[in-house]
This record gives C-alpha cells, sequence and structure tokens, in this order.
C-alpha cells in the first residue's frame, strides 16, 4: 500500500477546490491533513481566505472591460513565465 500525500504545490493549485467545496472527499483528507502539518500551508489558506472575506464576491460584471483585458493579460504573462 503507498502513502498518498498532497505537496505544497499541489496544494497551492487547489486551493480554490478546497474553499469552494469542489474537492472530491479523498483529496480534501490529503489536503485537511496537510495543512494540519504544513505551518506554511496553513498560513497560506488563512490568506486566501482573508482575501476572499475582504474582496467579497465579484463577478466579470463588475469589473471595467479595461481592467478585465489587464487582468486577463496579466495572467497570461504569468502562466507564460511559470512554463
Amino acid at each position: 500500500m503507498s502513502v498518498q500525500e498532497i505537496t505544497c504545490k499541489e496544494l497551492v493549485e487547489v486551493v480554490t477546490d478546497h474553499l469552494e467545496g469542489r474537492m472530491p472527499p479523498d483529496r480534501r483528507l490529503l489536503f485537511e491533513e496537510h495543512v494540519a502539518f504544513c505551518s506554511w500551508c496553513r498560513t497560506y489558506l488563512d490568506q486566501m481566505r482573508e482575501t476572499i472575506r475582504i474582496t467579497g464576491t465579484l463577478t466579470e460584471d463588475d469589473l471595467s472591460p479595461e481592467t478585465r483585458d489587464a487582468l486577463l493579460e496579466a495572467f497570461r504573462n504569468w502562466n507564460a513565465q511559470s512554463r
């Protein structure tokens, strides 16, 4: 039987799924076990929760077209740089 773990990098990639309740139960358990033992990821999760609390719920309609385009461009550039 192999031991399954979730890495810090994987946790960062799926934190939104966790916060939105879209994570399968087996992955949720791995996520929660990791957070219980990793202070860095626990801090990251707390920061994400706080960001959501502060910003509330934004929709695409809340953004000006210029802001939307600037955000999309920033994420495209960030994704291209991370490869």
